[in-house]
């Protein structure tokens, strides 16, 4: 696997861990779990393209989709019985709904600060420090089960 996607990768990684160690415990505002989302779908579109190049160098795919969505699409339909990958694709197609919805702010400035995201008129999903860093975990997660995989071909 290309060594610089990897850089980028925990680069991004850097990034959101300060954002939420120390931007976040600091500031406590909803703009702030905004960009620590962006920066995860960054992370994982990241990954996302170094694991589709390898499969490309590999002749598994004639090519890789320019559309982030096309690209998670194909890494379900390519890994489909890879559980983890295919959980991964869906967590960051949900993460870039959450970017895009429309959001409440509530508690801003406090230890509960909380950011809830209307995807739909039905479906809610709240957002706060705890979800936050347990979405930090996870990406953290994803990188080290990339490496593991992705480093022993």
């Amino acid at each position: 696997m290309d060594e610089d996607f990897i850089k980028d990768a925990k680069e991004e990684l850097k990034r959101a861990d300060h954002l939420i160690y120390v931007s976040l415990k600091y500031t406590r505002t909803v703009d702030i779990i905004k960009h620590i989302i962006e920066r995860f779908i960054n992370f994982i579109d990241i990954l996302f393209e170094a694991i589709l190049t390898m499969e490309q160098e590999e002749n598994k795919i004639p090519d890789i989709p320019a559309a982030p969505a096309a690209r998670a699409n194909l890494i379900k339909k390519q890994f489909h019985d890879d559980s983890f990958l295919v959980g991964m694709a869906n967590f960051y197609l949900k993460l870039r709904l959450i970017n895009r919805a429309s959001f409440e702010r509530d508690q801003e400035f406090r230890r509960h600060v909380k950011m809830t995201a209307h995807l739909d008129s039905e479906e809610k999903i709240e957002i706060n420090i705890d979800i936050i860093t347990d979405y930090f975990k996870k990406m953290k997660e994803f990188m080290e089960y990339v490496e593991q995989k992705f480093e022993q071909t």
